[in-house]
């Protein structure tokens, strides 16, 4: 009686003594001391999941991780993608994030502003992404943050970023305000485009609209400086001040000599511009000049903005710029 009694004591320790080791494993610190990312293929089993963890050094026992997944898991199937799994994840929380899909986002970010060969570099960096593609037309990305995943073709994401670009302007347009100086959406892109690198400061961007919209209707030259740059560049930095050859080239872009708007875009604009274009500023105001805080000072008249260039060139020649 008292061996059997010892046996069954023994029995019951090593059940509690092994429950507790299950548990630990479980629930306890991963064996792997650093970030890595691990990748679930599309149709992948929980058990080819499990050995490929077990080689990435993420589990210690792909047939333990098997087992306590049926024993403390759901039934709820593993989903394909990237994950970051963070220095000594835990086993139970592995299965968890795989389960619920909590997938490594990866981002292609574009600025407000960016041209179109800028975007394209950016495309092509991107690691993860795969494939060719072509710089895309000016003018028809939107910019933002755009999420994707390893192995995404580069040309569906520039078409997701054309997309979202169709999208709001079309809705903008339809909330446009009436006697704007644009007819259609494309031409609303073309000046949204100047506007946003003409300025940078959030506030003047109804201000700068309303002035291009007003030379516009006057049939006066809009003389914005980036527009002679596109050209040359085709949006990339100049690294020089412009040439007087340059501010006088016939080539469909330079609002210094032809007027009205330039045959394309020369930017890609933000919402916050081409929501300036639909609703610009009430103004009577022809010209603007920068104040040497990042702004512009606004007037009515030549003579008023003559003035203001006198200023600008004294705090220019104060300061060294």
């Amino acid at each position: 009686m008292r061996k059997t009694g010892c046996l069954l004591l023994l029995i019951v320790l090593a059940a509690i003594v092994g429950g507790v080791v299950v548990v630990r494993d479980w629930g306890g610190a991963g064996p792997n001391p650093r970030t890595q990312t691990f990748q679930v293929p599309q149709g992948a089993s929980l058990a080819t999941t499990a050995r490929d963890l077990q080689k990435a050094g993420a589990i210690g026992s792909a047939a333990r991780f098997r087992l306590l997944a049926r024993v403390f898991g759901s039934n709820d199937p593993i989903k394909a993608g990237e994950y970051r799994l963070p220095p000594h994840i835990r086993p139970a929380d592995i299965l968890r994030m795989l389960q619920g899909g909590k997938v490594l986002q990866r981002l292609v970010v574009v600025p407000e502003g960016y041209p179109s060969v800028l975007v394209h570099d950016a495309v092509m960096k991107a690691d993860g992404l795969v494939g060719p593609v072509a710089v895309p037309a000016e003018g028809s990305i939107l910019p933002d943050s755009y999420a994707f995943q390893r192995g995404d073709i580069r040309q569906g994401v520039v078409a997701r970023m054309q997309g979202a670009m169709r999208a709001y302007l079309a809705q903008a347009w339809k909330k446009r305000q009436p006697g704007i100086a644009v007819s259609t959406p494309e031409q609303a892109i073309i000046l949204a485009s100047i506007v946003e690198k003409e300025t940078g400061k959030p506030s003047e961007r109804r201000m700068v609209a309303a002035v291009y919209g007003n030379r516009l209707r006057r049939h006066m030259p809009l003389q914005a400086d980036p527009t002679v740059i596109y050209p040359i560049t085709k949006g990339r930095p100049l690294g020089r001040r412009i040439l007087l050859s340059e501010l006088r080239a016939k080539n469909g872009y330079n609002t210094y000599a032809s007027p009205g708007l330039p045959v394309g875009p020369i930017a890609n604009p933000g919402r916050a511009s081409i929501d300036a274009v639909l609703a610009p500023a009430t103004t009577q105001a022809l010209y603007f000049v920068a104040d040497g805080s990042g702004g512009h000072v606004f007037a009515n008249t030549l003579a008023e903005h003559n003035a203001n260039v006198v200023k600008w060139r004294a705090y220019r020649a104060a300061h060294g710029i």
